[in-house]
C-alpha cells in the first residue's frame, strides 16, 4: 500500500480492483479506517479499480496537530489522486466520507463522474453533542465513548445477531488515535455545507439508514433536495449502513454507478 504526502501528511492509499475499469474512490467514517469497506470489496473490485484511504488521524495515516476542515480532507483526497496520477473517479463517501464528498462536488467537480453520499449531514445547528464528545475523549480516552457509539452505527438487533462483526467494528474504533479522532470531531463541530449543495452538478446519490439517529433521514433528504437531481435511497440500517446491510448497499452503489 502507498503512503502518499498529503501537504506534510502520509496518508496510507489502497489501490486494488480492475486494471483499465472504471474509478471508484471510498471514504469512510470517523473512528475507522479503510477495512470497514471489507464487506463491498469483493464486489467492487470486480467492476471497479477501488481506491481506499486512511484519512488524516486515523489508521496507518499520519496524525497532525489540528485543527482540521473539510477542505483539507477535500485536498488530501485531490492529492491522492494526483499521485495517483487519475484525472476523475466515482466517489462513496459514507458520514464523515460523505461530507468530504459535498466538499469535492462543489469545488473539483471536473475530477468526479458521480458521488454517493450515504449516510451523511451538511450540516449541525448545535455544536454541543461534539463538545461533549470532544470533552469526554480528552478525559478518558475512545473508550470513554465507544459503546454509545456503536449503538449508533449499528441496530440493537444486528448487535445481537452479528457480535463478532460488532466487536471488530468497535476494536477499529478503538484503535483510532484519539488526537486524530479530537481532531476530526473539532471539524465536524462547525460543518455547514448548505451553501455547497447547490453547486453540485454531479449526478449524486444519497443513501440514508431508516434507524440511523446520528445522521437521519431528514438530513439525507435536506441534501438530496438541494443537489440538482439528486436522488435519495433508504436502507433499513442504522448509522454504518455498509456493515449493516451490505448486499442492499453494494447493490446500490453499482447499479447507480453503471446506470447509464
Amino acid at each position: 500500500m502507498p503512503m502518499i504526502d498529503a501537504g506534510g501528511c502520509l496518508l496510507n492509499v489502497s489501490v486494488e480492483g480492475r486494471d483499465g475499469g472504471p474509478t471508484l474512490m471510498l471514504s469512510n467514517s470517523l473512528g475507522t479506517t479503510m477495512a470497514m469497506w471489507e464487506p463491498q470489496m469483493k464486489a467492487l473490485t470486480q467492476v471497479f479499480r477501488v481506491i481506499r484511504y486512511d484519512r488524516r488521524g486515523h489508521g496507518r495515516s499520519g496524525v497532525p496537530a489540528g485543527p482540521y476542515s473539510m477542505e483539507r480532507f477535500g485536498r488530501d483526497v485531490l492529492a491522492i489522486l494526483d499521485d495517483l496520477n487519475i484525472a476523475k473517479t466515482h466517489w462513496c463517501g459514507l458520514s464523515m466520507g460523505g461530507m468530504v464528498g459535498q466538499w469535492l462536488g462543489a469545488n473539483a467537480p471536473e475530477r468526479f463522474g458521480k458521488l454517493i453520499l450515504s449516510n451523511t449531514s451538511c450540516y449541525y445547528p448545535d455544536p454541543t453533542n461534539w463538545l461533549n464528545r470532544i470533552k469526554a475523549v480528552k478525559e478518558g480516552g475512545i473508550a470513554a465513548v465507544a459503546d454509545a457509539v456503536i449503538a449508533a452505527w449499528l441496530t440493537a438487533d444486528f448487535r445481537e445477531r452479528e457480535p463478532q462483526i460488532t466487536q471488530n467494528l468497535k476494536a477499529m474504533l478503538l484503535a483510532s488515535p484519539a488526537a486524530g479522532y479530537i481532531a476530526c470531531c473539532e471539524a465536524l463541530s462547525t460543518l455547514d455545507q448548505r451553501a455547497l449543495l447547490p453547486k453540485i452538478k454531479n449526478p449524486t446519490l444519497v443513501i440514508a439508514g431508516r434507524h440511523d439517529t446520528s445522521t437521519p433521514i431528514a438530513a439525507g433528504e435536506l441534501i438530496r433536495s438541494h443537489i440538482p437531481g439528486a436522488s435519495l435511497t433508504i436502507l433499513d440500517a442504522a448509522h454504518i449502513s455498509n456493515v449493516e446491510q451490505p448486499h442492499a448497499f453494494t447493490d446500490a452503489v453499482i447499479g447507480f454507478l453503471t446506470q447509464k
